[in-house]
Formats: C-alpha cells, structure tokens, sequence
C-alpha cells in the first residue's frame, strides 16, 4: 500500500499535474493540503474518473484539506474536535479518512506568521486540538499516521541553514515541543530517505533560487504509530515533481506499507 501526503499550493493550479502524478505514482491514499478551493469546486469527478474517492474539508481562499483513495473511504471527520479556531472563525485544516486497513488525517498546521503575532498562539492552540483528537487513534492496534504540512520544521537539521531563522517560526522551542508532544501520544516521525543530498527537503521557497541552491526545509511530516511504522518498507520524498513549470513549492512524501 502507498500513502502520500502533499501540500499541492491551489489543487486548481495544480491539477493536470496532480492527476499525471496520480496515474504514474501508484498511490492508493493521498492526504492533501492548501486546496485554496471550496468543497463544490474541489475536481471529485475527475479523480473519480482515476480511480479516487476523495474526503475534502475546504471553504476556498488560503486553507483546505483532503483525503484521496482508491482502497476505500471510511468514517471521515472534518475538522478537529475543540479546534481553537482565529480570528473569529474555524478554519478547514483537517479532516480524517479510514482507507482499506489504515486511518489517516491529512492536516494543515497554521503558519505561526511571527513569533509575535497571535497566530502563533493559534498555532500551539491548534497543536494541542491535534493532540487531543488523535491520541485514541495513535494508542491503538489499527495502523494509523497524521500526514501533512505541519510548518515545523522537527530539528535543525530539518532547515538548510539554522541560522538564517533565528527568531523566527518553524524552529522555535515551543513550537517543536508541541511536535514532541504530539509523538508522546504513541506516534513516531517517519522520516523518508533523500534522493539527492543529504537531508530529505520537502519545501523549497519559490524565490531566490532556493529549490536549485536546495534551501529548503523538512516541514511535510508523517507521524505514525507503532502498527503504521512497523510496516512501512519505504519512505521517500518526490523531489522530481518540485521541477519544471507550475510546481507546488513543496514535494510529496511518499510512505510504502506492508499492511
């Protein structure tokens, strides 16, 4: 079984090269993140015509969530239970999907913005929120994972240079004590293997040459429990599909199984 997770950037600027990705990879689960589409334009049809059922928590503009899958869609949950929500309102940053033998969440964590600015409270809010809607699920026999961008990036090693992000978020103490947090409820990092380079890079700024310099950072993150990690075969990041015209600033990760 293979299980992707990929934040697209706009599935709508993204979709001729989502469904070639579709057709070629193998995938049988994909969590997606950054839809930036409401439910009612989201491409069901489309993917359905591939093969894929799709779960989607999306509202359009900035967030959005989904679960694609070709071995089954079961007891999907949009949102998380006790999400803090900002500014007024509950934003569309997971939703939860049982495909054939495995459950996953596809989530979205908040940027943080500035270490200042409320939204980074929202963030470790919203962490906690995780936390607490996954824990039943990471503590039990069924093979489960929380894939998804979750702009953190885990250790130092995970951002081509630590020092071009003092004092800001994705590195901060609390923000990576929120991640420890969440793997002490029985989840693990699965960490994928690189193709080129040393470290597995999963997002790569659009400006400043940074994909072709490789100044990227590991932010797209697999978390699985003990069931999930002791059958996975594989991990790998798909930097090839980071190349060429209309990329998504971030790569898949992709998660081979034997389940």
């Amino acid at each position: 079984m293979r299980i992707a997770t990929w934040n697209v950037n706009s599935i709508t600027a993204r979709l001729p090269r989502l469904l070639a990705w579709l057709e070629s990879s193998g995938t049988d689960v994909l969590c997606l993140q950054e839809a930036k589409v409401a439910e009612a334009q989201f491409p069901v049809e489309q993917l359905r015509e591939l093969g894929y059922e799709s779960a989607v928590h999306a509202t359009g503009r900035w967030n959005g969530v989904a679960v694609l899958s070709r071995v089954g869609l079961e007891d999907v949950v949009k949102g998380l239970p006790g999400d803090p929500g900002y500014d007024g309102s509950v934003e569309p940053r997971a939703v939860a999907a049982t495909c054939g033998p495995v459950r996953v969440w596809s989530v979205y964590v908040p940027n943080g913005r500035e270490v200042d600015h409320p939204h980074y409270a929202y963030k470790l809010q919203w962490l906690e929120a995780l936390k607490a809607s996954v824990a039943g699920d990471a503590a039990g026999a069924r093979p489960f994972a929380v894939l998804g961008d979750y702009n953190i990036a885990p250790t130092d090693d995970d951002v081509h240079d630590r020092a071009a992000f003092e004092g800001s978020t994705h590195v901060t103490p609390a923000e990576r004590a929120a991640l420890a947090s969440l793997r002490e409820t029985g989840l693990s990092d699965v960490v994928p293997r690189p193709l080129k380079y040393e470290h597995p890079f999963t997002y790569w700024d659009y400006r400043q040459l940074c994909f072709p310099k490789n100044r990227g950072m590991r932010i797209d993150l697999v978390y699985g429990n003990e069931p999930f990690a002791k059958a996975v075969t594989d991990s790998y990041v798909d930097r090839e599909e980071r190349k060429g015209k209309g990329a998504s600033d971030h790569a898949p990760v992709v998660v081979d199984l034997d389940v």
